[in-house]
């Protein structure tokens, strides 16, 4: 696809002088970046195959300077793209020619441990595995684990609303957070929530958590922590065809077990994973099910043998039971090295992002097999498959003529047919650039137009993270004077920001 974003305001890039010293005086010292070689390092995010220089980087230190510098691009009309580690895939942090990225990195403190109300209140810097090696200690973690846990941070987390191998048990970002701090466009400083369960008034934490940056900036985060399950197994099953592991998956839900991961490997991700791990994994098996079952030791055994009941009647050709926590850990740490692994083997590899309802799963991974064939590319699949978040990673070689072409082609075929067979376009990478021109596939002009109108009820410049989300940007003004002619919404014709 061709990437299409906000025309760059030549007003704004004139004055780029003038802004870099004003920051300054905001964030002294160190803290704006304005030369070309430095501002390379946020040309890109996790979706490198786009790349834009920023007008300028600015790296804050504290609330008030983060409202400061907000309250300056208000005035000033220049557009802000927060910025936490860059790992997002959906390019939800690439930056603007005619705009400021805000990095969040120097917010990295855990402020609070209250193990009480079993709670920690960090910055949005902090790395998603730095709040559980902060409380583990106590016998405490976070259950959001995302693959990128060791670089990934909080805030993005907030942002995107991950989740991880173990979200199917303990939920996702949504489900574990219980307040935040949050900057607006104008400089208002809110909190939302708190330590508590619940807050009275709209779920303002909710609308916030899966934003994208596109209505705040998050400048502090409660987490709720758990307390490590007293046991743990893994189970590795091997299975003949990709189609008889999802069955499994499915059995397994079916029986009302609800494991604390359930992954799924195909062959190809397989075989790279171990290479790059040595985790044990067998090779020759087309499919690999990863199952932790956790809790009370005797609940464990009675479920681990569930498991593998199921396993073998779904006709499952190899299984194994994680021996200690040691190989427990092995297992995982195949699945989660599976992206680097991939890039291994392929010079590029797209990682793509859509969930699925689980009784699809066997038809997708059969369609996923003919668009390979049509699209003349190869894929590896790693799935989150107790909820039904799919991670195909199309493998090509950006320096080959049309190849990149090609894998974007493949990768908006498997969002459409996620769409079609009742899934979603994301489980939680985010939209961002990546998605944005298949938004309607899933909503229709008045369900965008409502969703455009809660971004203007934060952000009515539209300077927050522009481009990213929606396909089209209307001027909330116009907004406000929408209307429906047959069953479809209509708008007079507009600029664009």
């Amino acid at each position: 696809m061709s990437l299409v974003m906000p025309k760059p305001d030549g007003s704004i890039v004139a004055r780029r002088g003038a802004l870099a010293e004003a920051l300054r005086s905001i964030v002294p010292g160190e803290g704006v970046i304005d030369q070309a070689d430095e501002l390379k390092v946020y040309e890109t995010d996790g979706l490198t195959a786009y790349r834009q220089l920023p007008l300028l980087v600015v790296l804050p230190e504290t609330t008030q300077q983060v409202s400061q510098i907000l309250t300056y691009c208000k005035r000033e009309g220049v557009k802000v793209v927060p910025r936490g580690a860059g790992t997002s895939l959906s390019g939800g942090a690439l930056p603007l020619a005619d705009g400021i990225v805000l990095g969040l990195g120097k917010f990295n403190r855990v402020l609070e441990i209250d193990y009480d109300n079993r709670c920690v209140v960090v910055q949005p810097g902090v790395t998603n595995l730095g709040i559980t090696n902060a409380v583990q200690a106590e016998g405490f973690y976070y259950a959001p684990d995302p693959s990128s846990q060791i670089a990934c941070t909080i805030g993005g987390n907030v942002a995107e609303n991950s989740g991880g191998v173990h979200c199917l048990k303990y939920g996702l970002t949504t489900n574990n957070i219980l307040g935040l701090e949050v900057v607006l466009m104008d400089g208002t400083v809110l909190r939302i929530g708190g330590k508590a369960m619940d807050a009275p008034g709209y779920d303002l934490l909710g609308v916030m958590t899966g934003s994208e940056g596109l209505l705040g900036v998050v400048t502090e985060v409660t987490v709720r922590i758990l307390p490590k399950p007293s046991t743990a197994k893994a189970l590795l099953l091997g299975f003949p065809a990709s189609e008889q592991a999802g069955d499994c998956v499915g059995a397994i839900i079916a029986a009302g077990i609800v494991p604390g991961g359930m992954e799924m490997m195909d062959r190809p991700a397989i075989h790279a994973a171990e290479a790059f791990v040595k985790a044990g994994y067998p090779l020759d098996v087309e499919a690999l099910l990863i199952v932790e079952l956790d809790g009370p030791e005797a609940e464990v055994e009675h479920l681990v043998g569930e498991v593998g009941d199921i396993a073998e009647e779904k006709g499952a050709s190899y299984s194994r039971i994680s021996a200690d926590e040691s190989e427990r850990q092995s297992f995982w740490a195949g699945r989660k090295a599976a992206f680097p692994a991939v890039g291994r083997i392929s010079p590029d590899y797209y990682c793509m992002d859509g969930t699925i309802p689980r009784k699809a799963l066997p038809l997708v991974l059969e369609r996923m097999r003919e668009m390979s064939a049509k699209h003349r590319l190869e894929v590896a699949n790693v799935f989150h498959a107790g909820d039904g978040n799919l991670h195909p990673l199309i493998l090509y070689d950006a320096n080959r003529e049309g190849e990149l072409e090609r894998a974007e082609a493949f990768g908006a075929d498997i969002l459409t047919l996620c769409v079609e067979v009742g899934g979603v376009l994301t489980g939680e990478h985010g939209v961002g650039v990546e998605k944005r021109d298949l938004m309607g596939q899933m909503f229709n002009a008045t369900d965008l137009a409502v969703q455009q109108k809660v971004k203007c009820a934060f952000d009515p410049d539209g300077l927050l993270n522009p481009g990213k989300v929606f396909p089209e940007l209307h001027r909330c003004a116009e907004l406000g004077r929408m209307h429906v002619h047959r069953g479809q919404l209509r708008f007079p014709d507009l600029p664009r920001f």
